[in-house]
């Protein structure tokens, strides 16, 4: 339901342990990707990598993971859910180390490769797994808590790694990131207790034929358009985005991370409010209002001259803020959709769709902006700004589709438990005059 009356459910004890490791999960995978962009520059120089290259570099990991999604999809309802976790998280860690141990571009790319594969579906796992171990009038909560690993990897990741590059080459990033990968999965099979309730709803015996059935569905066809015209705009602002700031707004390497740490910060501070509102609100009105802060935060952005470091810090934190405060509601939205049986397909499904579509867009701006050297500035970042402005808008049309769907749903499942109800009250009542 959009609307929710009094206090939402409390968390159990397990709860709080499956919310702490998702959300520490959801940081290393997040800043596996994030941190390409604030190596960007670093990369594109020492690997002698165009902007074209660098799109490719950087959609290799969106492609790859947009594909062992969909091969996954099928699956994904087949198997106890923390299973399928240890073992995509398993094949991220390795694909990390891979990435770390690159020489050249060729190396990276498919290093890049090898990690969307077992990443990518990760995110959809997770996804399945709150949707079963919470109900609708908590999932807002916890996608404020797990969403809040993007403003962590800012604050802490972000700068964290760029120290590493700084100091001893942007491999060392990457180690980094496989660490503490390791220590989480000891935590995911010590803690985390098998997820199975969905075996016992499956009706499709052919994982083939539970992929056909989850793509065909009209309903579920429009929360994968919703999905992927939501990840567009970010796979086209992101990769590009430290070599903006370096070779644009003449921001030094030695300030980026303080870029990021604030603008972590700002993401940090409003995602635990938004995902409050979002279970107390309409979540289509929350998604609509962070979605025209964001178009004017874009456009503002991508057609500054150079500013002072703290006016680049403001603008970044206000950006960021309305960016991040689309993804907690619609994400809740797409979470309600399906049905306990299909969580885990559509959930894959959505996710490939959503990396392929932002490899798409990685590849496109890659192709829209130019740089002439490898220090001159980036050339028609404003003409990205106003594609991803017009992307923007669509996503709210698809958004507002969800929203009707999730109220039509409600309402029918309401309708059924009035209906069980009475018709349960009307046995006990003839139960009791056959009695007497």
């Amino acid at each position: 339901m959009e609307k929710t009356s009094g206090d939402s459910p409390a968390f159990t004890s397990h709860q709080k342990i499956i919310i702490a490791i998702l959300a520490l999960l959801q940081f290393t995978v997040i800043l596996d990707f994030m941190v390409i962009s604030p190596l960007g520059d670093i990369l594109m120089k020492t690997l002698n990598m165009t902007t074209a290259n660098f799109g490719f570099a950087v959609s290799a990991y969106a492609f790859s993971a947009g594909i062992s999604g969909l091969m996954a999809a099928g699956f994904a309802d087949k198997f106890d859910r923390k299973k399928l976790l240890i073992f995509f998280y398993t094949g991220f860690i390795i694909g990390t180390v891979f990435c770390a141990l690159s020489t050249s571009y060729m190396m990276l790319l498919m290093a890049r490769i090898v990690t969307g594969l077992f990443g990518g579906v990760i995110g959809s796992v997770s996804l399945a797994i709150v949707t079963d171990l919470f109900v609708i009038h908590q999932r807002g909560r916890v996608m404020g808590f797990i969403q809040m690993a993007f403003a962590t990897s800012q604050i802490l990741g972000i700068p964290v790694g760029l120290y590493f590059a700084n100091n001893w080459g942007w491999h060392s990033a990457f180690i980094m990131i496989a660490v503490l990968g390791v220590l989480i999965l000891i935590a995911i099979i010590t803690q985390m207790q098998p997820i199975t309730k969905h075996l016992e709803v499956q009706t499709d015996k052919s994982p083939f034929l539970h992929l056909w059935h989850t793509l065909s569905n009209k309903r579920y066809q429009v929360g994968f358009a919703s999905i992927a015209f939501l990840s567009v705009g970010g796979f086209m602002l992101q990769p590009f985005g430290s070599a903006f700031l370096v070779n644009n707004i003449h921001i030094s390497q030695l300030e980026l991370p303080m870029v990021f740490f604030f603008t972590g910060l700002s993401v940090l501070f409003i995602m635990p409010l938004v995902g409050k509102l979002s279970d107390k609100v309409s979540k289509f009105k929350l998604f609509a209002a962070g979605s025209i802060l964001s178009i004017i935060m874009i456009l503002i952005y991508t057609n500054l001259n150079p500013i002072p470091l703290w006016e680049i810090v403001v603008i970044n934190m206000i950006l960021f803020m309305g960016i991040m405060s689309r993804m907690i509601p619609a994400t809740t939205l797409n979470t309600a959709i399906p049905g306990l049986e299909d969580r885990g397909a559509y959930m894959s499904i959505s996710s490939s769709l959503q990396q392929i579509a932002g490899g798409i867009a990685a590849v496109c701006a890659g192709f829209i902006v130019h740089q002439k050297t490898k220090t001159s500035p980036l050339e028609n970042y404003d003409i990205l700004g106003y594609v991803i402005a017009v992307i923007t808008l669509c996503s709210i049309f698809f958004i507002w589709r969800v929203s009707q769907m999730v109220k039509t749903k409600d309402a029918v499942e309401v309708k059924d438990a009035i209906e069980i109800k009475n018709t349960v009250e009307e046995k006990d009542v003839v139960e009791v005059e056959i009695e007497s």
